[in-house]
């Protein structure tokens, strides 16, 4: 039982950290936040990383100080950011975006493309978080969209694949099984992606968990 209340936790954090590239946004994600974060799964969520500033959000919704299909400035993720509306705050010199979009439309999906991606100082600016920056960026450049799809999911996948083979070689915690659990439908989607060896990945993983 335990478990499953930190996997719920988990889960609500996540979506909370990615509710901008969520289709209907706060809309879509509100509402879970309020079916699912009951006192036990809100204890868990004050442990983890942004986990304080979800619970403020929760209760703004519950108390009706805040919109079903909206949330406080003030408590959005990245300092708000991410959020597409303020995507005109995220400025790029002429040369930048041209070193952005040569990235992506030359991208080759593997280890090495993706080093060479994440190396371009256009790309370092943005920190841990240029996952998130270059998703709003590009929504300015339909014409980026399907070449950026593969970046992200490039990353995604080896991201997803490094993670797996450290859970699976080191003692496993209650909270990393809840995280397992909750990214679960992550691993399922992008390990395939490596063919016999990420199926066996992720049949390990699953194992593992279950123990």
């Amino acid at each position: 039982m335990k478990a499953k209340v930190r996997a719920t936790a988990q889960k609500l954090v996540n979506l909370y950290r990615q509710a901008h590239v969520i289709i209907g946004e706060w809309a879509t994600v509100n509402p879970i936040f309020i079916n699912e974060a009951d006192d036990s799964v809100i204890q868990e969520i004050a442990e983890l990383p942004t986990g304080k500033m979800l619970i403020k959000h929760i209760e703004n919704l519950r108390s009706g100080k805040t919109p079903m299909n909206s949330i406080e400035r003030e408590l959005l993720p990245y300092g708000g950011m991410m959020v597409g509306e303020t995507v005109a705050s995220i400025n790029l010199t002429d040369e930048q975006w041209a070193e952005l979009e040569h990235g992506i439309v030359n991208f080759v999906p593997t280890q090495e493309g993706l080093d060479a991606f994440t190396a371009l100082n256009v790309v370092n600016r943005f920190g841990e978080e240029w996952q998130n920056a270059i998703s709003v960026l590009v929504q300015t450049k339909p014409y980026l969209h399907e070449k950026w799809v593969t970046v992200s999911h490039t990353f995604n996948a080896y991201r997803l694949w490094n993670t797996a083979n450290e859970i699976i070689s080191a003692p496993l915690t209650d909270r990393v099984r809840a995280q397992v659990q909750a990214e679960m439908p992550d691993y399922e989607t992008y390990l395939p992606m490596f063919g016999d060896a990420g199926n066996e990945l992720l049949n390990k993983l699953r194992t593992f968990i279950a123990v």
